[in-house]
């Protein structure tokens, strides 16, 4: 037979062997596996469109939902922010007026200031001293040194009070100054803000490849709206207390100024109406003792004439004296009974007694008058001493003290 005469090794390539060949039933089973799994991955393929295609509409919906709440919120925050700058913004005017103002009163404080420490505490002192140079009775502590001491003490005062304000006004304007960068670095933090939330708001998904980006949560803690809202309110808060305590500043400045000057000037009044009252003083005192000199140079006058008319007078009397006694010798000579005590002789030793009082009482009137006129020179030496004194006064007060203190000017700019 043909089949028997083929090469053994050409049936053993072409005929499977019996160990790779599967059963009638093994072949049912298979097609009912393979049929099985189909529908299997079918229903769970069926499965999977159903639940894909109502996720993604609930999805679409959640995310069309969150998306509309997102943009509610944005634009909630854009007002928010807007209205917090606003407020910022009308703070932040105040407080920059505020500031000017207290630039303003700064330099009137400064000018003030100048105006009392330019010459007037130093026109005081050189008063004190110039008056330190009346000579005699004049150096008196009178009105004019009491008020000079007075307005030197209340110039010092005036000096310092306005430094300590000054000083007030400056910590004010620094306190101000802090105030209005706060605001100002909260107003610019706010406008980058509303820069970046109103460019989300406007942005959609087709207006670039979103893909690319990535958020990027922030790291650290994040600050809460109570804490945002509360950081705004402090420092509005603390802007309107500086606008405040500015405002009451500018309030008493003011008061502190017009009382200043007008304290200054009420003093400076006071001592030259006390200097003006000591001038009239000392001129009037200067005019009587001039008046009482010149009734004492005309005194003088008439007291030594009187002590030369005295003196003349003596010098007859020596000589009728000399009469007398010459009589009184020659009648000694009378002889014997002619000396007698009669009339003529009783009258001419009458005339000698009455003569010899008359001398006397010439002597001492002579010596009362040289006494007089020496008193009188004395008198006339010591008027002259105190007009000079009263001449000194006066240019010291109405010269000097007057031309120094002409140029004393408290006043507030």
């Amino acid at each position: 037979m043909a089949k028997t005469t083929i090469n053994s090794n050409c049936v053993s390539t072409i005929i499977p062997s019996s160990s790779c060949k599967f059963t009638l039933d093994e072949w049912h089973l298979n097609n009912q596996f393979r049929h099985r799994y189909a529908k299997a991955q079918q229903k769970r393929a069926d499965r999977i469109l159903i639940e894909a295609k109502r996720m993604c509409e609930s999805v679409a919906g959640i995310v069309k939902t969150n998306k509309e709440e997102t943009d509610h919120q944005l634009r909630a925050k854009v007002n928010d922010i807007e209205f917090r700058k606003e407020e910022l913004l009308r703070i932040r005017k105040d407080i920059v007026l505020e500031i000017d103002g207290l630039l303003i009163y700064k330099q009137r404080i400064i000018n003030t200031l100048t105006s009392v420490k330019r010459n007037a505490l130093e026109i005081c002192k050189k008063c004190l001293v110039a008056r330190g140079r009346r000579l005699g009775i004049d150096l008196v502590h009178d009105d004019v040194e009491k008020e000079l001491l007075i307005e030197c003490e209340m110039i010092q005062e005036a000096e310092n009070l306005l430094a300590r304000v000054l000083e007030e006004i400056c910590e004010q304007i620094r306190k101000s100054k802090a105030a209005l960068y706060r605001i100002d670095n909260d107003h610019e933090n706010k406008e980058c803000n509303l820069h970046i939330d109103r460019r989300n708001m406007a942005l959609k998904k087709i207006d670039f490849d979103l893909n690319i980006c990535q958020a990027t949560l922030h790291s650290g803690i994040l600050m809460t709206m109570n804490e945002w809202e509360q950081q705004t309110n402090s420092n509005v808060i603390d802007a309107t207390k500086a606008i405040n305590d500015a405002k009451r500043l500018r309030s008493y400045i003011d008061t502190i100024i017009k009382q200043t000057i007008d304290g200054l000037n009420g003093q400076k009044y006071v001592t030259n109406k006390a200097l003006k009252r000591r001038i009239e003083q000392t001129q009037e005192a200067k005019t009587k003792l001039e008046l009482q000199h010149s009734e004492i140079v005309k005194q003088v006058a008439a007291m030594s004439n009187n002590i030369t008319q005295i003196k003349s007078s003596i010098a007859d009397k020596e000589g009728y004296m000399a009469l007398i006694n010459a009589r009184l010798e020659s009648r000694c000579l009378r002889p014997e009974t002619e000396v007698t005590r009669d009339l003529a002789e009783i009258n001419l030793v009458k005339e000698i007694y009455t003569l010899q009082k008359i001398v006397a009482n010439l002597q001492q009137m002579l010596c009362e008058a040289e006494t007089s006129l020496r008193y009188l020179f004395k008198t006339q030496v010591q008027l002259e001493e105190d007009i000079n004194i009263k001449t000194n006064t006066l240019q010291i007060d109405d010269v000097e003290c007057n031309i120094l203190r002409q140029s004393i000017d408290y006043h507030a700019h």
